[in-house]
This record gives structure tokens, C-alpha cells and sequence, in this order.
């Protein structure tokens, strides 16, 4: 493996991984809201969560595009505050957080639906407050379906191209991901480079995939 090859397999690696992070707390909030609270507009949440599964991911990315670009006023305030979104390794990591948000989610609220509610009842009884219960009793009875979204998520980040390419372009050593990356390489004839990234991507995804398998397996057997 080049050097090349190398330094695209590494950024890409860590934009999701820095993406994963940043998508959890969301996630778990929305997915505790999902799996625990009835409120007018669930239906609703639950169809904007999982849009991004459903849309084309260049759909997505456009989306994105417009929000970030300066013509919008998330831009334009962006813009005033001397923030630089657009085709940089913040738009990578953006772009991977919207793609794999909904997996992460629902993993989550899978979770946490299998949480028996005795012990959280139990908790109230004895004084517990509702922040306390999720800390000390329904975090932790759901922490594997939380760590095995957060495993799919990641997997999910790390193929994330179409979105990626709009709104972070394919900046050679700034936003080049694997997925890019291989889209550029056989655009460009070096479809052996391209190869390479595409048997990284296979072993880092399958890894991937077999630990949230696994966590998944193993909740089931708790």
C-alpha cells in the first residue's frame, strides 16, 4: 500500500470516527425519545429521522450544499464568524454524520425498547429523577445496542460517497474519502490504485459489520 493509499484509508478512518462520535448524543436523544415518549409529531420525527435512508444521498448532499453555501442563513452566519465549511474536512465529516444518523438512531431506540420499564418504575419509586434513571439504569441495559449502532454507524460513514462528493468535493489529501477516492482513481485510469482502496474499504467494512453482529447477538442473549 502507497503512501497514498495510506493517507486516504487513515483520513477516511478518521472522519468516521470523528463522525460517530459527534452523532451519538444526538442519537441517543432522539432514539430515547422514540423507543419512551408518545407526543404529537412522532410520526412526523420518526419520517424526517429516516429520510436520509430513503433519499438519494446526492439529494442529500445538495441539501447540505445549500445549507452550508453562503446564499443561506446558516451560511452567512457561518461565513461572518470566519467558519469554512464547504469542500473541507469539516463537510466530510457533515456529510457522514447526516448518511448514518437514521442507522444510529434506530439501533438506539431498538436498545432501549428492550430495556424492561419495572426497573426504570422501580427507580422512580425509590426517588430517582428521570435524568438519573436514563444515566444509571436505561443507558447502561441498552449499551449494546447503542455500541452496535454506533459499530454500523461507523460502517456507514466510512462508505458514505454521494453526499461527500457534494458538499466536500475530491480535494486530494483535504476530502478525498475511500469511496471518493475510488470514484476519482478509475475516472483517472488507475483502476489498480482504485482496487487497493476497495479491498481496504471490504476489510474495514466487514470488521465493521461483524462487531455490531456480534453485540447485537450477544444482547440478544442477555
Amino acid at each position: 500500500m502507497n503512501s497514498e493509499t495510506w493517507a486516504i484509508a487513515r483520513f477516511t478512518v478518521l472522519m468516521a470516527s470523528l463522525a460517530t462520535v459527534l452523532v451519538l448524543p444526538p442519537a441517543v436523544a432522539i432514539g430515547w425519545l422514540l423507543a419512551r415518549k408518545q407526543f404529537p409529531g412522532k410520526a412526523l420525527l420518526e419520517t424526517i429521522v429516516s429520510l436520509p435512508l430513503v433519499l438519494p444521498p446526492v439529494a442529500s448532499g445538495l441539501v447540505l450544499l445549500w445549507l452550508f453555501g453562503r446564499r443561506s442563513p446558516v451560511g452567512q452566519a457561518l461565513d461572518a464568524a470566519g467558519i469554512e465549511i464547504i469542500f473541507t474536512w469539516k463537510a466530510v465529516v457533515i456529510a457522514m454524520m447526516v448518511i448514518s444518523f437514521p442507522l444510529v438512531v434506530r439501533s438506539v431506540r431498538a436498545g432501549i425498547e428492550l430495556v424492561d420499564r419495572r426497573y426504570e418504575e422501580i427507580a422512580a419509586t425509590l426517588g430517582a429523577g428521570p435524568f438519573r434513571i436514563l444515566r444509571t439504569i436505561t443507558l447502561p441495559l441498552a449499551s449494546r445496542g447503542i455500541a452496535a449502532g454506533a459499530v454500523l454507524g461507523f460502517s456507514r460513514a466510512l462508505g458514505e460517497f454521494g453526499a461527500t462528493i457534494m458538499i466536500a468535493g475530491a480535494i486530494p489529501g483535504r476530502t478525498r474519502t475511500l469511496a471518493v477516492g475510488i470514484y476519482t482513481l478509475v475516472e483517472t485510469g488507475r483502476e489498480e490504485t482504485a482496487w487497493i482502496l476497495v479491498l481496504i474499504s471490504a476489510v474495514l467494512a466487514f470488521g465493521a459489520i461483524y462487531v455490531s453482529n456480534r453485540l447485537l447477538d450477544q444482547k440478544g442473549q442477555a
